[in-house]
């Protein structure tokens, strides 16, 4: 489908709301941020080491990457209302069961359980290539994520004043609450985009290797990976860099830990502007070299001796316009290398930005110490941005061999 048909709020027998995209999509992104402020009282709380509390952030992400690999294709299959509502409605539960967890072991596997949330995300991503052709839906993806970026700049801020008025749980009870409402919305509003596959579940899961053979799907994957690698580091380490390291309150590291966001939006407003003139190549590649760039001017700001909570965390806003530019892109690219299997891309695609996100993010939390001082984060986040621009030049250069403009 190229062109979409008329749409209408609170209509099932409509494709979905663009609003219903955006509070899919920004609840998937409150999920992974909203609660980082909590970190050290969570710790308090269950008595055990910070380091063992900050795996609530890379056991998510690693089961988010393992679960999109299988809600792409199952939402091929069966449709992607069906995925989605089951997807919301398993998130509520989980998020309950953090509120109500004994001890660190049953809160982190209910805190992989709210990992299924991650359909919000996969699915109005796919939603949109399902209605629209690969610069259009760059266009869309960026303006739906715009929309949803005001969540991860304002949640960490809303995360660290709930938990320092109503303690650590009342975030949960956030989420909860917040699930609640996304589940109704998608129930009243989220039409099929994509009629049921014929083809069996195994069948769906069959077509990966189509994705994997193809270089192009890997360059624009690797891309997303790659830029959004420093970012996810940033989720793992920037929690202690604050707290620990510059002595921040939960409020206040909460407030400054949005300022990523506000770049994020800044692209994202970008990409929808300008994706269908100036094609997702170009702006992929300026997305990568602004990422890199901030990464850079940090870590030489660092090396002078002048490294500040303002500095750091203002360098970051350029990690988000480089983001914000280069997801929805890149997200567009990897969808269209096979359009008649975009659940299974994205869910693909997901998994591996994801993924990489996990490690990135358990690898930045394990070598930050009071004496490493923010090093270690600034130099993997150089390395993943320069991995990034290495990767769209591999999607350039394979166009240029087989001839697509």
């Amino acid at each position: 489908m190229t062109h979409p048909v008329a749409v209408k709020f609170l209509d099932r027998t409509t494709p979905p709301h663009v609003s219903t995209l955006i509070v899919l999509a920004g609840v998937s992104a409150a999920v992974m941020n909203m609660f980082l402020p909590s970190l050290p009282n969570m710790a308090a709380h269950f008595g055990v080491p910070y380091s063992l509390m900050q795996l609530s952030v890379p056991l998510y992400l690693g089961f988010s990457a393992i679960l999109q690999t299988i809600i792409g294709p199952l939402s091929d299959k069966f449709g992607r209302r069906k995925v989605t509502l089951w997807g919301v409605g398993l998130f509520v539960a989980f998020s309950f069961g953090c509120i109500i967890a004994p001890n660190v072991e049953v809160f982190l596997f209910c805190r992989m359980g709210q990992a299924s949330v991650a359909v919000g995300m996969v699915l109005s991503r796919a939603a949109i290539r399902d209605m629209f052709d690969q610069n259009q839906a760059a266009s869309m993806i960026g303006y739906v994520t715009m929309g949803m970026a005001l969540v991860p700049m304002i949640s960490p801020m809303i995360g660290g004043v709930l938990d320092q008025w109503f303690g650590w749980q009342s975030v949960f009870w956030g989420f909860l609450i917040l699930g609640m409402i996304t589940f109704v919305m998608a129930y009243r509003d989220m039409g099929e985009t994509a009629a049921g596959s014929d083809k069996s579940v195994i069948e769906q899961f069959r077509q990966y290797p189509e994705l994997l053979r193809s270089p192009r799907f890997w360059g624009y994957a690797l891309a997303a990976s790659f830029c959004s690698g420093a970012f996810f580091s940033y989720l793992g380490g920037a929690p202690f860099i604050g707290s620990e390291i510059f002595g921040m309150s939960p409020a206040v590291l909460g407030l400054y830990f949005g300022a990523p966001a506000v770049g994020y939006a800044l692209g994202n407003y970008a990409t929808g502007r300008f994706a269908e003139r100036l094609g997702i190549n170009r702006l992929i590649l300026i997305g990568c070299i602004v990422n890199a760039a901030g990464v850079a001017l940090s870590l030489s700001v660092f090396l002078l001796g002048l490294g500040s909570p303002v500095t750091f965390f203002g360098f970051m806003s350029l990690v988000g316009i480089g983001n914000g530019l280069v997801i929805p892109n890149a997200t567009a690219g990897l969808l269209s290398v096979r359009p008649l299997i975009a659940g299974a891309a994205s869910g693909l695609g997901g998994a591996i930005m994801i993924g990489g996100g996990a490690l990135l993010s358990a690898l930045a939390g394990s070598l930050l110490t009071l004496e490493t001082g923010a090093y270690p984060l600034l130099y993997i986040q150089l390395a993943t941005g320069l991995a990034a621009i290495a990767s769209i030049c591999l999607v350039l250069l394979r166009e240029r061999q087989i001839g697509i403009a």
